[in-house]
């Protein structure tokens, strides 16, 4: 069958929630027996969002294949179940560079160079190459930003090329807009929809299907203006109130009747019935009421911005359903903690989290939690630098000395745990000292990583310049500090965990980005379930060893 693309654009203002659109509507069309992916077109100029502070961009969510990406490819493996790979984000950065390159090396011939046709034949390349690489039926395109955006315009144009390109009936455009509510008269608006339709379509892109996002319900009054004014039939206007459990959004899609629809207009045909039970328990599960509570502290430095720790928040939120407790997040600032703040949130958490990190800010506050975990006995989960920081602090008491530390914060540290490996120590590029991506490790029988996982090895996805100093292997693990994972040829540490502590674990790499919702990744299963015993019983779970 030739591909069909699903173009998905966003109206009204940022944030409307097109990602979680794409990712859902990709679920829904997988239920169907179609092999679906999704790509996102980022008008920003950098190469990728591998060295943008999370503060302006969230999440860095790294693929099997290295490549650091906007969150959104979050969104698309968690709910479509899919591993995606680097062709799948397109940034306006990676689309100049190709093109310059391509004019110094000679490649057009001396021919001048413009945006049509030569930015937009290649935006049109990537799009059809993802089809290529991952043999995809469907392919699921979200175009960044908002219409209207300047900085948007040469996304617009290549996909409304792709309509002349592919033909009708293997491309479709969905348009994501807002519907506000004001408060004084109590109703919801639909102008703004109807301007930014209106500037869809002066960009020569007339929407198939509008999906209406509001947090209050939609009638069919208001259905038929925005259908009326809009130029999309009634039953293509969809609208997607605000739920509060985010795994319902396919659900909802499925219920309004979108599959359908996509189906006369792309000549397809189910291939099989929708399953959609396991979707169907875990948001039963997510509003029963009677859940026992589990308190985790996350300790990070951008709590402000939640989206920082998506997959982590995520991974938490998909362990919590699937053992059955509810979990009660308390976000924690790791600059309060070095300022003796917000300590009563950490003593009375079940359960303590490091997330990974860059940079200095915060991180004696981050090791002092580690500390408190290991000195009461609370479980502990560290990745990627809460990992380090957990090896640091255990260091520090094992050797009697505080200067211990990563050469990263301390390069002057008489005992450097954490540190470059010797063949990184000359690379200048931060981005060529990264290890990213996929990389195996081998588990050590009778360790808790090994129970966790159930299995001999494992691999997963890696995002860190700094790895644990060797040198320090034996006397560490004399005190009591276990190396449950290791690469395949031993030399790279990937998990650590106490001997004397009911659970006390980190990871090198980021299990986070491989947990799925109806697959809990095992690491924070056996995370969860430690900090559910101590709920339990904090004070007989004190004296155990697990």
């Amino acid at each position: 069958m030739r591909t069909k693309y699903v173009f998905v654009t966003g109206g009204v203002l940022s944030s409307v929630g097109k990602g979680v659109t794409t990712a859902a509507l990709g679920r829904v069309l997988k239920e169907y027996g179609f092999r679906v992916v999704a790509q996102k077109l980022d008008p920003y100029l950098n190469v990728d969002p591998g060295t943008m502070n999370p503060y302006q961009h969230g999440e860095v969510y790294v693929l099997d294949d290295g490549a650091e990406t906007d969150l959104d490819l979050g969104h698309y493996e968690r709910f479509m179940d899919v591993r995606l790979n680097r062709m799948c984000n397109v940034t306006t950065g990676q689309v100049f560079m190709e093109i310059i390159a391509k004019e110094r090396r000679g490649d057009f011939l001396g021919g001048t160079i413009q945006v049509i046709p030569h930015i937009t034949n290649e935006i049109k390349r990537r799009i059809r190459a993802v089809a290529e690489s991952l043999d995809a039926e469907i392919v699921l395109v979200e175009v960044g930003g908002t219409v209207g955006d300047y900085e948007s315009v040469a996304f617009l144009e290549a996909i409304r090329q792709m309509r002349s390109d592919e033909g009708r009936e293997n491309t479709f455009y969905i348009h994501v807009t807002w519907l506000p509510f004001i408060q004084t008269t109590k109703e919801l608006k639909t102008k703004p929809t109807q301007h930014s339709v209106r500037e869809l379509r002066s960009m020569g892109i007339s929407p198939d299907m509008i999906i209406a996002r509001s947090d209050h319900p939609v009638g069919p009054s208001l259905i038929a203006k925005i259908s009326l004014h809009c130029d999309v039939p009634k039953k293509a206007v969809i609208p997607l109130v605000t739920t509060d459990v985010l795994y319902e959004v396919p659900l909802l899609l499925e219920r309004a009747g979108v599959a359908p629809i996509l189906f006369e207009a792309l000549g397809l045909e189910p291939r099989r019935q929708p399953h959609w039970e396991p979707w169907e328990r875990l948001v039963e599960e997510a509003r029963r009421k009677d859940r026992p509570q589990v308190r985790i502290a996350l300790v990070g430095k951008y709590v402000e911005l939640q989206d920082a720790y998506m997959s982590v928040r995520e991974a938490l939120e998909h362990a919590a359903l699937a053992l059955g407790v509810k979990l009660d997040l308390q976000w924690v600032h790791s600059t309060d903690l070095e300022q003796g703040e917000d300590w009563d949130r950490v003593r009375s958490a079940h359960g303590i989290l490091v997330p990974g990190g860059f940079g200095s800010r915060g991180i004696e506050g981050k090791i002092a939690a580690a500390r408190y975990a290991r000195e009461h006995k609370v479980p502990y989960l560290g990745l990627c630098l809460g990992m380090q920081l957990m090896v640091i602090e255990f260091a520090r008491w094992a050797l009697g000395d505080e200067r211990a530390h990563s050469t990263e914060f301390d390069p002057e540290t008489p005992h450097p745990v954490i540190d470059l490996m010797p063949e990184q120590r000359h690379i200048q590029e931060k981005g060529g000292t990264m290890r990213l991506g996929l990389y195996p490790c081998v588990l050590q029988p009778g360790t808790r990583a090994a129970q966790a996982y159930g299995m001999d090895r494992v691999e997963e996805r890696h995002r860190h310049r700094y790895e644990f100093n060797n040198a320090y292997r034996e006397v560490l693990a004399e005190k009591g500090l276990v190396f449950s994972g290791l690469s395949p040829d031993g030399r790279l540490v990937e998990i650590a965990e106490l001997r004397d502590h009911p659970f006390m674990l980190g990871t090198q790499f980021h299990p986070e980005f491989l947990s799925r919702p109806t697959r809990p990744h095992p690491l924070f299963l056996a995370f969860l379930e430690a900090a559910y015993r101590r709920a339990q019983e904090p004070a007989a779970y004190a004296l155990s060893r697990g």
